[in-house]
Formats: C-alpha cells, structure tokens, sequence
C-alpha cells in the first residue's frame, strides 16, 4: 500500500508534458528566424491608424505607438518555437550586439552593459523562453498565446527594472548609471510610456501565432 501511495504522488507532481513537441531542426530554424525578426524589428516603429469611423472626417492618419516591433518578434518566436527556440534566438541576440555587431538600437559594444536599456535585452532571454514554455502547455487558443505573451512581457520588464535599480546603486562607480534620485523617471520612460503600446503588440503577436500554428497543425 505505501509503495502505491508513493507512485501516485510522485505521478500527481511530475510537470505535465508539452502537449506539442517540435523536432530539434524545427527548433533550430525557429530560433534562426526568431533572431533575423528580432534584428530587424529593433528599427520598424509601430504605427496605428486612427479609427475607421473618424476616416471620413478627419482622413485616414497614422500614430506612433512609440515603441518597436522588436517585443513582438522575441514573443512570436516563443510562441512559436517554443522555449529552446526562444532561448537561443535571444542569447545568440545579446552576443552579436555584445559582439560589437550593431544589432541594438543604437549600435552595439561592451559599453551597452551601462546602457539602461540593457536589462530589458536581458530579460528578452527568460522572457521568451517562459513564453514558449507556456505556449506549448496549454492547447491553441488565444486566450493561451496572449496568457504567454504577457507573461514574457512581464519578465521582460522586471528583468529591466532590477538593472536599472543596479546602475543606481553602483552610481557614480559606473560610468553612465543612473543616480538614485533619477530612477523613477527611468523607470517611467522604459516600463510605464512603452506599456500600453507593447499590449497592443501582444494582442498582435497572439493572432499572428495562432494563425500560423493553425496553418502549420500544432
């Protein structure tokens, strides 16, 4: 009986498997894709057009969102490819901006680990991956995909918000940190203006994803 018992338990907490398991190669290609995206997508700012009904008045006019479609390419590829593919689009993203290569918004070096963006390049790396672990546990649906997407999103930004909180405290050791007083205010233009607008990219990106795993049968 106690043997039993013990089984049992041991079965009721083992994680549940991927209902979706991609083969290496389709992981491989998806992390490939996921780090072109993310490249390109740092410089495409997102426009949004005014609403349909104000069209006949006022023209059809377009707004910048002011962020970039670069929070969008690193989610997609989770959700798409999965965890591993995630992980390894955003490392290889990191190296090649580290690496001197200028994929980052503006250029690229070892002098970015000052820059107060970086944490959030940082956070590109659990927060895709958590994204793709999710999406790949819970069956095709919206609702799932954007549940995945925020969730990356989230840990994207607190990832960024504990580096700008070490560049503050390392403040005036590190050349460029940010002082103390100063953090709100980065805090206010890196998570709370770029927010709203990386919602709507989340609600983009879980239409897009669903759309292409409906194509694609998985």
């Amino acid at each position: 009986m106690n043997i039993n018992r013990t089984n049992k338990t041991k079965k009721r907490f083992n994680p549940r498997p991927p209902l979706i398991h991609l083969s290496i190669p389709n992981e491989f290609l998806w992390a490939f894709i996921g780090l072109i995206l993310t490249i390109f997508s740092t410089f495409l700012e997102v426009f949004m057009t005014s609403l349909p009904w104000t069209w006949p008045v006022q023209g059809v006019r377009s707004y910048s969102l002011g962020v970039t479609y670069q929070i969008g390419a690193v989610l997609l590829t989770g959700c798409m490819g999965g965890p591993n593919a995630g992980l390894l689009s955003q490392i290889a993203y990191v190296l090649l901006g580290l690496a001197w290569v200028p994929v980052f918004a503006q250029g690229g070096g070892w002098n970015y680990l000052t820059e107060p963006s970086f944490g959030y390049l940082l956070g590109f790396i659990p927060g895709s991956w958590l994204c793709g672990w999710l999406a790949f546990r819970k069956r095709t649906n919206l609702e799932s995909l954007a549940f995945s997407s925020l969730c990356g999103l989230v840990v994207i930004h607190l990832c960024g918000l504990v580096y700008l909180g070490g560049l503050s405290l390392f403040h005036p050791v590190v050349r460029q940190s940010i002082p103390l007083s100063s953090l709100p205010t980065a805090i206010f233009n890196y998570s709370v203006i770029p927010f709203p607008g990386q919602l709507i990219i989340i609600c983009a990106v879980a239409l897009m994803a669903l759309i292409l795993r409906r194509l694609m049968f998985y």
